[in-house]
């Protein structure tokens, strides 16, 4: 991880429309998510509308952390109980019933966008749609501790607060991350712990919070066939959600749009 790095308005300019490539592609995924599509169809429509602004997929080719394949990817896809990093594939279909996260990144005149959003496929259960509603809603009061003068870990105890009364727990093994010219720049933002610890956020500063919430238990497993999907270890849901946030004199500015679902 490199040291944490303060954006100028420029720079902040060139990564909000980095970031809106991303959004559009999350967007238009809503409509196009459905049973019977694959993972790998999703991909090459990531990687389609990437190339089509200039852009190269950010993930693809990304180095594993302990010396594991190349991620082989656009996006991440996990579905269902896969935490992240699900690797998309020809055979892994849809079905009615299933939720999918989607992480997908671009790098774009030198600078990083990244964000993440979990779909129902379908019609899905009653404890699914709960579990992505609380996941967005933590998203959405982790970007509000995302203002000058906080600090770092106000933005997890926002996440892990919210999370927990409502009866879901937080993946404590991954992490967001500060972005810009580097996919991860320092800080490490944790979706949990005690308010008021770490580094003071200072206008400049660009954030990728990306909650991720379990239905069950917060442990995971990392599968040994592709090294790289991580999944919950007793097997219940989880989703992810995630938006690159950039620290402002004004407020926390969502790049790319503000959020909405």
């Amino acid at each position: 991880m490199s040291r944490t790095v303060l954006k100028s308005p420029d720079e902040i300019r060139i990564m909000d429309a980095a970031n809106q490539v991303i959004r559009e592609i999350l967007s238009e995924l809503r409509d196009r998510i459905r049973p019977g599509i694959s993972t790998l169809e999703i991909d090459a429509f990531a990687e389609g509308k990437i190339l089509a602004v200039g852009g190269v997929p950010a993930f693809k080719g990304y180095p594993h952390p302990s010396g594991g394949p190349e991620f082989p990817g656009t996006i991440c896809a996990s579905i269902n109980d896969e935490v992240v990093h699900g690797v998309p594939a020809a055979g892994r279909i849809l079905v009615e019933g299933d939720i999918i996260s989607v992480d997908c990144g671009i790098h774009y005149k030198g600078y990083f966008g990244d964000a993440a959003e979990t779909y129902a496929v379908g019609e899905i259960g009653d404890d699914a749609r709960r579990l992505l509603e609380v996941t967005r809603g933590s998203l959405v009061r982790a970007v509000e501790q995302a203002k000058i003068g906080n600090r770092v870990s106000d933005i997890g105890h926002a996440v892990q607060a919210y999370v927990e009364a409502e009866g879901f727990s937080v993946v404590r093994e991954f992490v967001g991350h500060g972005i810009g010219s580097a996919l991860h720049e320092e800080p490490q933002i944790p979706n949990f712990g005690l308010p008021g610890r770490g580094v003071r956020l200072a206008e400049g500063m660009v954030l990728a919070i990306e909650p991720m919430v379990n239905a069950g238990r917060p442990e995971v497993v990392h599968c040994e066939d592709d090294r790289w999907t991580a999944k919950t270890k007793d097997g219940s849901l989880s989703a992810h959600f995630e938006a690159s946030v950039a620290i402002r004199e004004t407020g926390p500015e969502v790049l790319g749009g503000p959020l909405a679902w």
